[in-house]
């Protein structure tokens, strides 16, 4: 197999070189990040000598090569493209701008929740035991075993906003300890417990923006949508301040003003008017799941069911 042929082959059925934006392989695809799409023949690759398979996935030409092959394959054709070496993380990056932002937005929640996964499991699981146990043996509840594990159970829970800002701090190129901040300033315990709200008797408030509105000091347990969206805001609030911030001062001045800025506007402004946002879709969802539109058959109703008869009351 004449490599270099191979991926000269695959240049110009791709485009040519100013149709690539960057390259990357694993262990058995060459991975390309190409600029027009309608410019690829994927018919002409797929006769190309090596080429065991071609498609496109996550925004990225992905063509399958095999082990070994596809390393040197990539060698050349990194030269006859004139481009360099990218790393995994620089070709997903040119890939995200390629897919829509709905996409966008679904794989960069994924990327934070899926790291805190094994977290929440074992968190969960740990509960489910625990009833367990209690339903077997009441008395369980009373001893101090329960106690400490009751302890080990809910903490991944009570503490979820700092993981959700610590994971994403990582997936926006942030500082994680000053995502763990924003995440500890959220359901810092001056702040109500926002569990405890239902009973309280009042919520605390207080003036922001000099007085041109009340806020409500409650904490942001069991909370998402606050906190990713205000640790985004910290981290392009951080990134942009590195560089214009002299290196001299930058230790000390970034840190504080990111933290001051995001502390503020979160508790003020993201807070308040994303909660409310992720209350109303979560009350959406509800109203959806509980209304009847749906027959046994899978079909939505319209007088008529999928087995032709008036007025089904099969419900799933």
């Amino acid at each position: 197999m004449d490599y270099r042929k191979t991926a000269q082959q695959i240049c110009d059925n791709i485009g040519g070189r100013k149709n690539i934006i960057s390259a990357e392989h694993c262990a058995t695809r060459l991975r390309l990040v190409i600029g027009d799409n309608d410019k690829c023949s994927k018919e002409a690759i797929e006769a190309i000598d090596g080429v065991k398979g071609v498609f496109f996935a996550s925004g990225q030409l992905q063509i399958i090569f095999g082990t070994g092959t596809v390393n040197k394959v990539y060698d050349e054709f990194i030269q006859i493209a004139g481009i360099s070496a990218s790393s995994r993380e620089e070709v997903r990056q040119a890939a995200s701008t390629k897919t829509s932002l709905w996409r966008r937005a679904v794989k960069t929640l994924g990327d934070v929740f899926i790291p805190i996964i094994p977290a929440i499991v074992a968190s969960g699981l740990l509960v489910g035991i625990l009833e367990g146990l209690c339903e077997v043996y009441p008395a369980m509840e009373q001893s101090g075993t329960y106690t400490i594990l009751h302890l080990f159970s809910n903490a991944a829970f009570v503490f979820l906003p700092i993981l959700i800002a610590i994971s994403a701090a990582k997936v926006f190129g942030g500082n994680l300890y000053l995502g763990a901040v924003i995440g500890m300033i959220m359901i810092h315990p001056d702040l109500m417990n926002a569990w405890s709200v239902v009973d309280a008797e009042s919520i605390p408030k207080l003036n922001a923006w000099f007085g041109l509105y009340q806020i409500e000091l409650v904490g942001y347990q069991g909370h998402v949508i606050p906190v990713v969206i205000a640790v985004w805001f910290m981290s392009m609030l951080e990134k942009k301040l590195h560089k214009i911030v002299p290196e001299m001062i930058d230790l000390f001045v970034t840190p504080l003003v990111t933290v001051l800025v995001t502390g503020y506007l979160t508790l003020t402004i993201f807070g308040p008017v994303f909660s409310w946002v992720e209350n109303g879709v979560l009350e959406g969802a509800q109203w959806l799941i509980t209304l009847p539109f749906w027959n046994r058959c899978g079909t939505v109703r319209r007088g008529l069911c999928a087995d032709g008869c008036s007025g089904c009351t099969s419900y799933v």
